[in-house]
């Protein structure tokens, strides 16, 4: 049976998949459970927020229907980024987050995240637990131990007020096109870009409940690529639905990855003595040309599975202080709880303004190496796996590309597919390595 938590939480078609009905569910079975666990005879305080899809207005009055039944106080902050909520949790003393979002994917999707005081992502064992007594009898509590629930008005206010003390360089003299996905960062990112002194052009900054990541955003850069030129500004930045991503556009309308970011930021925070035992955190997914730019910096990669939650896993082991995934998910321990696509951006402008140097110029401290990903349907996953003919073909190719290139071969989490990645110093190269490696893989059975 699957797990009713992936990797970012629950997700699914709204009101098809996610139902009002498991909303409350999930949000009651997480404050029972959270109750239980640190047994503390007091009331508890949840925070409630969403990105502004249709179907969260919905979701949100379910998901503190549910709480107010296991007798939480709810805190509803409306429509703010991921981040600001898992920042508020900490900065409100609440016990449990909630954030109704479906982040990138598109609009009649939901998804509930939620986190632990602190603003921490909740761990595997603990949303196991939640899905585990969705329907546990319970006594509800009645009369004055029925949860409270009150609006909180200034919560923008306060999330861009942490983000300037976390980003201090002035951004004085940029002119910033932005590109805000008719989401979450709607309000928060414009305001806080501009008190940090950039110009601001705000593209797709009116949601409307269904306008949401339609065609525009971090996952449709062309069309902010385009205005950065038109406008004739310094940078772009691309923010996801619910703003934990952010990517980025030169002044030649270059694009400029989760990767690159991350190579930028860990340079200047290892020049500043910032960065922790000298050590960046990312994925087995990060381009090789990271690899190599951090080891030309005398910097170690640490890699983990794909998923922002692993990134943070290993971050909090290690107490390291940068890591992050190519889609622009970035994690700044010292200031965030999560990834933060606001901090992200303004710590990398912050770099612009602060070196007088342009974004394209910084960005060349890495080259990207032509990565090729083919997904292959596969009758057995596992087979694939422990297939010897497979791992011939993995070690034929890793000989062929040498200390210049990478393979790797990931089974889907939900799907029976393997994704086949190769990285080579030429496209064709990398092309034709996947494709056999493809075609062994498909032939498992």
């Amino acid at each position: 049976m699957s797990r009713l938590f992936g990797t970012d939480g629950v997700r699914g078609l709204a009101n098809a998949d996610l139902t009002p009905e498991l909303a409350m569910s999930i949000a009651a079975s997480a404050a029972r459970v959270l109750y239980d666990r640190d047994g503390a005879q007091r009331r508890r305080v949840a925070l409630v927020g969403r990105d502004p899809r249709a179907s969260g207005e919905m979701l949100e009055a379910a998901v503190t229907a549910g709480l107010a039944s296991a007798g939480a106080d709810v805190l509803r902050v409306g429509v703010l980024p991921t981040p600001a909520i898992a920042y508020l949790v900490a900065d409100q003393g609440a016990d449990l987050g909630v954030m109704i979002s479906a982040s990138h994917n598109p609009m009649p999707d939901n998804g509930i995240k939620l986190f632990a005081a602190g603003g921490h992502k909740l761990p595997d064992a603990v949303e196991d637990e939640i899905a585990a007594r969705l329907d546990e009898a319970v006594d509800r509590p009645t009369g004055a131990q029925v949860g409270r629930v009150r609006d909180v008005s200034d919560s923008v206010q306060r999330y861009v007020d942490h983000l300037l003390v976390a980003t201090p360089q002035p951004l004085d003299g940029l002119r910033v096109v932005l590109d805000c996905a008719n989401g979450a960062a709607a309000a928060a990112a414009p305001e806080a870009y501009r008190r940090a002194g950039a110009e601001v052009i705000a593209l797709h900054a009116d949601p409307d409940g269904i306008n949401i990541n339609d065609g525009v955003g971090s996952t449709h850069i062309d069309v902010l690529q385009r205005a950065v030129v038109e406008h004739g500004a310094d940078l772009g930045i691309a923010h996801d639905g619910d703003a934990d991503r952010c990517l980025a556009v030169d002044h030649s309308g270059t694009v400029v990855d989760g990767d690159q970011i991350l190579a930028i930021l860990a340079v200047a925070m290892h020049e500043a003595g910032e960065l922790v035992d000298k050590t960046l955190v990312a994925t087995v997914m990060s381009n090789l040309g990271l690899h190599l730019a951090m080891q030309d910096h005398g910097i170690q990669v640490r890699t983990t599975a794909v998923g922002d939650r692993y990134v943070l896993e290993e971050l909090r082991s290690g107490g390291f202080s940068l890591g992050g995934e190519q889609s622009g998910h970035v994690v700044l321990p010292g200031h965030a709880t999560t990834g933060d696509g606001l901090l992200t951006a303004l710590r990398l402008m912050g770099r612009v303004a602060g070196s007088g140097t342009s974004l394209a110029s910084l960005a060349k401290v890495m080259r990207r190496l032509p990565q090729v990903l083919v997904n292959v349907r596969v009758h057995d996953k596992a087979a694939v796996a422990v297939a010897p003919e497979v791992a011939e073909a993995v070690a034929a190719v890793e000989a062929e590309l040498g200390a210049t290139g990478r393979v790797l071969l990931r089974p889907s989490g939900t799907e029976q597919l393997v994704r086949v990645m190769v990285e080579a110093p030429a496209e064709d190269t990398a092309q034709a390595a996947a494709q056999r490696l493809a075609e062994v893989v498909a032939a498992i059975r």
